[in-house]
């Protein structure tokens, strides 16, 4: 049975999902934008610091599940520019440094504004 995964340390879902799901091993992260979870906001204004608030949200649900980003297996990010996909690299690669697989799209928008959204899927343990 799929457990649901919360935590006070990401912000809440904005809408009928879960910030995860463990199931068969692994865990499948929601998207995560640049909302801060004790405002609730999206602070920064750039994509390095948005991009920099999506993978500490993504941190914080994996440690949740019993993950980390060491057991990345798959990435989807988008972005509402391509213009910024080497700044997001640059964050992007701080944080994921085992070259999972990997999506990268840019999209017209993302909710609240956001200008990057990051999901992934890892293995648990």
């Amino acid at each position: 049975m799929a457990e649901k995964i919360y935590t006070e340390n990401a912000p809440a879902a904005i809408g009928p999902y879960s910030q995860a799901v463990v199931a068969g091993g692994m865990v499948y992260t929601s998207g995560q934008i640049a909302i801060v979870p004790a405002s609730g906001n999206i602070e920064a204004s750039d994509i390095q610091g948005q991009t920099t608030q999506v993978m500490e949200n993504l941190k914080n649900v994996l440690a949740a599940s019993g993950s980390s980003f060491d057991k990345v297996i798959k990435t989807t990010c988008f972005l509402a520019d391509i213009a910024d996909f080497g700044a997001f690299n640059e964050i992007y690669g701080k944080y994921i440094t085992g070259k999972p697989a990997r999506s990268c799209v840019a999209v017209k928008d993302l909710p609240k504004g956001a200008l990057v959204e990051v999901e992934v899927i890892a293995e648990l343990g």
